[in-house]
C-alpha cells in the first residue's frame, strides 16, 4: 500500500499529542495516512505494553488511520544505529510516502529527538539504490519521500510551518483521550502514579500550544512542524 503520510513516531501517543490535527485533516481531504510506532512504550509509568497496544489501535480507527505498525524498539534504550536505521528504512520503502513525520528535534525526553535523528538518518539511506532490503522474498525499491518535517512536542521550538487544524480539533483531543492511562481523562481508574503528562495542567498545555500556533497564522488551532530544508511556495498568494 502507497501512504501520502507516514508519521513515525517513538512512542504510541506521540503522534497523537504532537500532529493527529494533521493527520485528520488530511485524511479529510482524501490522503491515506499511516503511523509506524517505533517502541511499545513500555517504560511509562502508568499502563502496560497490552493497554498501550489497545488505545493505539482505538486511537487508529478514531484517526481514520490506513495502517498503523509497531516496530518494537527497546523503549528508552534503542540507539541511532545501523540495525534500527535498516528497520525503518524498510518502513520507509514498503509504503512510499510522499511525506515523513516525525519526532522532535530535540526535547524533554531524551527519547523524541534521537528518534528524530534516527527517521531522518533512515529517510536519505532509503533514498540510496546501493542499499538492499528484501523483506518477504521480494527487493525493495529505493524511495525518498519529497517532504521531512518533524513536530513539536513538550519543548518549545519555532516552528517553520504551521497546519490550520480548527476543524478538527475535538478529534484531536477524542484521539488524545483513547490513551487513558498515560493523560487525564475525567472519570477514568487507571492503576498506578500520577505522572507529569497524566495531570490537567499538561492537557491544558497541549490545547494551548495549538491555540498559541493557531493564533499566529489567523486560525482557532495549529500545529507547528520544524524542516530541516528549506520549503518555498508556488506564489505569495497561497499563504495562510
Amino acid at each position: 500500500m502507497k501512504l501520502d503520510i507516514l508519521v513515525i513516531a517513538v512512542h504510541p501517543d506521540d503522534a497523537e499529542l504532537a500532529c493527529s490535527g494533521t493527520i485528520l485533516k488530511h485524511v479529510a481531504l482524501g490522503k491515506k495516512v499511516g503511523i509506524v510506532d517505533l517502541t511499545r512504550g513500555e517504560l511509562g509509568t502508568r499502563g502496560t505494553e497490552e493497554t498501550r497496544a489497545e488505545e493505539a489501535e482505538t486511537s487508529a480507527k478514531i484517526l481514520g488511520l490506513q495502517i498503523r505498525e509497531n516496530l518494537g524498539f527497546r523503549d528508552g534504550f534503542f540507539t541511532n544505529d545501523e540495525h534500527h536505521r535498516m528497520e525503518v528504512l524498510k518502513m520507509v520503502r514498503k509504503y512510499k510516502p510522499e511525506i515523513i513525520i516525525a519526532n522532535a528535534l530535540t526535547d524533554r525526553h531524551p527519547d523524541h529527538g534521537r528518534a528524530g535523528d534516527l527517521v531522518n538518518d533512515a529517510v536519505f539511506l532509503s533514498g540510496l539504490q546501493k542499499i538492499e532490503t528484501i523483506v518477504d522474498g521480494e527487493k525493495q525499491a529505493s524511495h525518498r519521500p519529497r517532504l521531512f518535517l518533524q513536530f513539536i512536542q513538550d519543548t518549545y521550538i519555532k516552528p517553520d510551518i504551521i497546519v490550520d487544524i480548527s476543524e478538527h480539533i475535538d478529534k484531536k483531543v477524542e484521539s488524545i483521550k483513547a490513551f487513558k492511562t498515560q493523560f487525564y481523562v475525567p472519570g477514568a481508574k487507571v492503576d498506578g502514579l500520577e505522572t507529569y503528562i497524566s495531570s490537567p495542567e499538561f492537557f491544558d498545555s497541549i490545547l494551548g500550544r495549538a491555540r498559541e500556533f493557531g493564533k499566529s497564522i489567523g486560525a482557532g488551532y495549529g500545529e507547528g512542524f520544524t524542516s530541516r530544508k528549506l520549503l518555498g511556495v508556488d506564489n505569495l498568494f497561497n499563504l495562510k
